[in-house]
């Protein structure tokens, strides 16, 4: 019962990582306590980032054929609507997937399974983690089978991807500071008719409640997500459908002709410690936690398990130092923690009471974000924001250089030329160098001799207006990153940001 990588958890975060780890050559084991996939679910965006490392995985394309496309958001307040953001212009020189793409998380589990399966690798489902150590240079991690029987199981290293409740997390002694909104959530499956239920995306900034409907694949069904202010029960019933206030509803003029399912649930706000203790790891909602504003919670799961992935290849296949593990959380948490503090500020936004509160999310919000759409540059930030196209690591210990307006930890800027963008390449999930415009004679030499992929692409005007500079040679990580942005081309410049991180196996 060995492995390379135990990971704890089934979800996207877990999933995603078993299937970078797998097809970069790690052996996993991926656990999860629950009997079968989870058949009702709350996280529902996909965003363009995550669609665009889903490409270097060969599954973009189905998240794209069995999810939908949302062309607009809008907002309404006072029963009428107030703000429309449509997305059909928005990001197209920006992503590939310029749009926003609802894909429910159990369907999305699903597809994330069918992949792993296609690689030989299955759900170990009823297997507990109930606790592990570190020793001699590996974990032992103790494990609860179906029929209650114990088992050990040998890793190198363990990835708690157990959600908020984490025993991976439990037993690093890692603090989860942070706290509980007041607010009960609900989400709830319907089937409905009305203005609102039209493939977009409607938000109710109301005085009373909040409230977003989200488009489905199927027509005439969306997934409602609220806020229950006052749920007339007893405290010990369990909050039923009918139990909800019915003002936004109303609102947004909509008839709720079937509930195919309801729950509600309570939301955190917290971010660990340390998303790192020796061998041990942190993911997901085991590492951070916070309000479903923004649709970033599993998004920002998958970029955890993206970035340590490839980091924990390279480890145990000694191309590379432990030191680089280190990384990880250097990277990830002080995301993190903006997010956390970012999605808590909007989540106050939009369920504050008072007449302040009210007079801000009714009138003013909405007035001031339907003037500021009506500028592209305006959209443009909104998007890369949103999508975390703008997520970067600048400043991070694997980022070095600038070049044209990109600088090291830069996400890869996308531009397409005559049909074919940039990121074909990407999908070798290796180290590898760009080159826009004419790479120096010596720097072929230098990758060729190094077996480091090296893409030149025929200078145009395309790659400027990306912010890429002409001639510069930019080396990418694994996961689309740029590690370092050279101007010069030099080969000297790359061997020695080899060097100084240890990284000599790699490149």
């Amino acid at each position: 019962m060995r492995c390379d990588v135990l990971i704890a958890g089934a979800g996207p975060t877990g999933l995603v990582l078993a299937l970078w780890l797998t097809r970069l050559g790690i052996g996993v084991r991926i656990i999860d306590r629950n009997e079968q996939p989870g058949t009702t679910s709350r996280a529902l965006a996909v965003q363009a980032r995550t669609l665009e490392l889903y490409r270097q995985l060969d599954i973009d394309r189905r998240v794209i054929e069995r999810g939908h496309k949302v062309p607009a958001i809008n907002l309404w307040a006072r029963g009428k609507p107030k703000a429309h953001l449509d997305f059909t212009d928005i990001g197209g020189d920006l992503t590939p997937h310029s749009f926003l793409m609802i894909f429910p998380q159990d369907e999305h589990e699903k597809l994330l399974i069918e992949r792993l399966g296609e690689l030989g690798v299955s759900v170990e489902r009823q297997t507990e983690l109930t606790g592990f150590s570190e020793t001699g240079g590996h974990i032992a991690a103790e494990l609860q089978g179906p029929d209650g029987s114990k088992q050990q199981c040998e890793a190198l290293y363990i990835a708690g991807c157990d959600g908020a409740h984490s025993t991976v997390r439990q037993a690093m002694e890692s603090g989860f500071p942070g706290g509980t909104y007041q607010q009960t959530f609900y989400v709830a499956d319907v089937d409905g008719s009305g203005p609102a239920i039209n493939g977009e995306l409607h938000v109710d900034l109301d005085e009373a409640d909040f409230l977003a409907i989200f488009p489905l694949a199927l027509q005439k069904r969306v997934r409602l997500i609220g806020v229950v202010r006052e749920a007339h029960r007893d405290d010990d019933a369990p909050l039923q459908f009918a139990d909800v206030s019915d003002r936004a509803i109303d609102h947004l003029k909509v008839k709720i002709e079937k509930v195919n399912w309801f729950s509600s649930y309570r939301v955190h706000h917290r971010v660990a410690d340390h998303f790192r203790k020796g061998r041990a790891f942190l993911l997901g909602d085991a590492a951070h936690i916070h309000s479903p504003v923004g649709g970033q919670g599993m998004n920002t799961g998958i970029g955890d398990a993206i970035n340590l992935a490839w980091k924990l290849a390279a480890v145990v296949a000694a191309r590379a130092p432990d030191a680089l593990l280190d990384s990880y959380e250097a990277e990830r948490i002080g995301f993190a923690r903006r997010l956390v503090a970012t999605t808590d500020r909007a989540f106050t936004i939009v369920s504050s009471r008072g007449k302040l509160a009210n007079f801000v999310r009714t009138r003013l919000a909405p007035a001031l974000l339907s003037q500021i759409v009506k500028f592209k540059s305006a959209r443009r930030f909104l998007f890369r924001t949103v999508s975390q196209a703008a997520l970067n690591y600048r400043g991070g210990p694997l980022s070095a250089g600038k070049a044209g307006a990109v600088h090291g930890g830069d996400r890869l800027p996308w531009a397409k030329v005559d049909g074919e963008d940039n990121f074909a390449s990407l999908s070798l999930m290796k180290w590898q160098v760009h080159v826009y415009g004419v790479a120096r004679p010596e720097l072929a030499s230098w990758c060729a001799a190094h077996q480091l992929p090296l893409q030149i692409f025929s200078w145009r005007k395309e790659y400027e207006v990306a912010g890429l500079a002409q001639d510069a040679s930019y080396l990418l990580r694994p996961d689309s990153y740029v590690a370092l942005a050279d101007p010069s081309g030099a080969p000297e410049i790359i061997a020695r940001y080899r060097d100084s991180r240890g990284l000599t196996g790699i490149l």
